[in-house]
């Protein structure tokens, strides 16, 4: 059934490309779920999954099993995945860097309890931190977006930095 599912796909059927995703999301999803562990890891990566698959299906040679190139697709973006978390990561902890500081508690809940934070900032102190440090856009890509100048998204992101230093409670003042 897939063989021909795919045949139809490639040649822009959009109700076999449909029928395709719906009959392999399961098994896209029990993958990703497997290699990250987290039920909202692999949401997103399903979602990858499929676009990938949107854009990817006239690529498909038919080689082998449909399977195995859902398997092969869905590694590679848990391993975008993992690449992109592990950036956002690093990302946040240079963003409260202290070397002052020592950690103390579990990095991973101190990063969620900062994201936490940071969606709880104003909006446009939230979407400076959130263009420049989670997307990680340049000052002037994010005053573009946000519609302000670099020195007002400057401005934004030392507020949000003091904000988020007192609710992190690691002001030092």
């Amino acid at each position: 059934m897939d063989g021909d599912l795919v045949g139809r796909a490639r040649q822009g059927d959009r109700a076999a490309f449909t029928a395709l995703v719906a009959e392999n999301y399961d098994f896209i999803h029990a993958v990703a779920w497997r290699w990250t562990g987290s039920g909202s890891d692999a949401d997103d990566i399903a979602q990858e999954v499929c676009l990938r698959l949107a854009s990817g299906i006239r690529s498909f040679r038919g080689d082998g099993p449909v399977r195995t190139w859902l398997y092969a697709v869905t590694l590679n973006a848990v391993r975008d995945h993992g690449r992109k978390m592990s950036r956002d990561r690093q990302k946040a902890a240079a963003y409260l860097a202290d070397p002052s500081r020592g950690t103390d508690g579990s990095e991973g809940e101190r990063l969620e309890n900062l994201w936490a934070a940071v969606r709880q900032l104003p909006p446009r102190q939230c979407d400076a931190v959130m263009l420049v440090y989670a997307e990680g856009l340049s000052h002037q890509q994010a005053a573009v977006i946000i519609g302000c100048s670099e020195n007002t998204i400057s401005w934004h992101l030392h507020e949000a930095r003091k904000r988020l230093r007192v609710e992190m409670g690691e002001d030092q003042a």
